[in-house]
């Protein structure tokens, strides 16, 4: 879970939030929004992309470059180190995924984001993404808010765009003025 987005919405400071509900979301109400598949970045040619796919336990063993100690990626790296009686070397803490990029580039280690955000770091550096195989690297992303039917117009708005379905190619494309859900199951 991200603790700063559930807490805001929980304390009402925002109407609307997207994270890791993994852990439970007490009362607040769900939508799915997507799923969300954590890689291992690292340098082109590190010695960890000629195994492929890998678990993370083989990540342990080098630097790493990990988002601020609150991010919901840091917090479960340190859980899953923790599971396996281990700790991450941690050689910098970063406050954006391009930062880290940035750093595992400049061989300051290696880290962990989500694939498709990688997927969407065009020319950051000469870096490799390598598919995680523990269960916490899949994660189910949703929206959640105290009760989607209270929210303010433009959050409700911002709702139905989100859970629009994904466009297929050739076919026809969703309603681009789609109204929000009018209630979000528990």
């Amino acid at each position: 879970m991200c603790p700063e987005v559930f807490r805001a919405v929980v304390d009402g400071a925002a109407d609307l939030g997207i994270c890791n509900t993994a852990d439970g979301t007490g009362d607040l109400q769900t939508l799915p929004y997507r799923c969300d598949k954590l890689v291992l970045i690292v340098p082109r040619g590190h010695a960890l992309c000629a195994q492929g796919a890998i678990r993370f336990e083989s990540a342990l063993d080098y630097d790493q470059v990990g988002l601020h100690s609150n991010s919901s990626i840091y917090l479960a790296m340190r859980e899953a180190a923790a599971r396996l009686g281990r700790t991450i070397k941690l050689r910098i803490h970063v406050t954006g995924l391009d930062a880290m990029c940035r750093m595992i580039h400049n061989g300051l280690g290696v880290g962990v984001m989500p694939q498709r955000a990688f997927e969407l770091m065009h020319g950051v550096g000469e870096l490799e993404s390598i598919p995680l195989l523990d269960s916490w690297a899949e994660r189910q992303i949703q929206l959640v808010a105290r009760d989607f039917s209270t929210l303010p117009l433009t959050a409700r708005l911002l709702v139905g765009h989100l859970t629009l379905p994904a466009p297929q190619t050739g076919g026809p494309k969703p309603a681009k003025n789609a109204a929000a859900p009018a209630h979000a199951a528990a």
